[in-house]
């Protein structure tokens, strides 16, 4: 009898620990079970702290997530497309003849403006528009039998431009074309005509009237250089520029020989018309 009182004993004994032991396995999967609720309550999605501890970390800045908020230009900038490449040009200035060409032109000056494609750096193609006034010397026009005249030149040329040292804020680079060109010579009188106003009235005015003109159209090519030098923008980015050019310019027009204009006196004039236009302006 005692001995199955003793043995009932040690058997009661041996379940309770198996139990305890089993409440102390369960213990992580209540904290488990309390981590899900807290996770409930904050509004986030439900998830162990295993999991949490699981998902990657976030992405480091990188050049593309900077790009959002850089305002730097790239080559080709904003996907590569045509636009980011084109450049435009405006100026003026002066023009001088050669030592050839002076007997049948002078001074005048001269407008320029153009639009191109930059292929690279260093290389840039424009297609430019350029108009050129020049007076004629005295004995041209007393051949003719006027009392005043100039040249006008229009020309639509393809120009490619070569930069040395593009990245720098002072650089050089080299020019030149070839295209058309048409010039117009003519001789002119003063005329009086009447002229009027919105505030004086009407009344009479001395003006140079084109009294004759002869022209041509042919081709021509130029060569030159310059010197530009880059605005800061921004971000010492900046695409526009101030350029300063000569060039050398050979208008392959021909020889008027003897000729008279509108009934004008007889008019020689020599083959070819060669230029220096020096031209001021920007590029952006």
């Amino acid at each position: 009898m005692l001995c199955a009182a003793l043995a009932f004993s040690l058997g009661s004994a041996s379940a309770q620990i198996s139990t305890s032991s089993g409440s102390t396995v369960v213990a992580p999967s209540e904290s488990s079970s309390n981590t899900i609720q807290l996770a409930d309550d904050s509004g986030s999605p439900v998830s162990g702290m295993e999991d949490s501890a699981a998902l990657p970390a976030a992405p480091a800045a990188n050049g593309a997530g900077g790009g959002q908020y850089d305002n730097r230009s790239r080559g080709g900038g904003g996907g590569n497309g045509i636009m980011s490449h084109m450049t435009y040009e405006v100026g003026g200035g002066f023009n001088a003849p050669s030592s050839d060409s002076s007997p049948y032109i002078t001074w005048g000056g001269n407008f320029t403006v153009g639009a191109g494609y930059r292929w690279n750096q260093n290389l840039t193609l424009n297609l430019e528009y350029q108009f050129i006034d020049s007076k004629l010397p005295g004995q041209i026009i007393a051949e003719a039998g006027a009392t005043g005249g100039h040249d006008h030149i229009w020309s639509l040329t393809l120009d490619p431009v070569y930069e040395f040292n593009p990245k720098s804020a002072i650089g050089f680079y080299a020019t030149g074309g070839y295209g058309f060109y048409r010039k117009v010579t003519s001789f002119t009188d003063p005329q009086q005509s009447q002229y009027c106003d919105y505030f004086y009235g009407c009344g009479i005015i001395t003006q140079n009237v084109v009294v004759g003109h002869f022209s041509s159209n042919q081709g021509g090519w130029s060569i030159g250089g310059g010197l530009e030098h880059r605005f800061a923008g921004w971000n010492g980015d900046g695409k526009m520029r101030i350029f300063a050019e000569a060039r050398y310019l050979d208008v392959l027009s021909p020889a008027v020989n003897g000729i008279t204009p509108n009934g004008l006196g007889v008019t020689t004039v020599g083959a070819d018309t060669k230029i220096v236009p020096v031209t001021v302006g920007l590029r952006f």
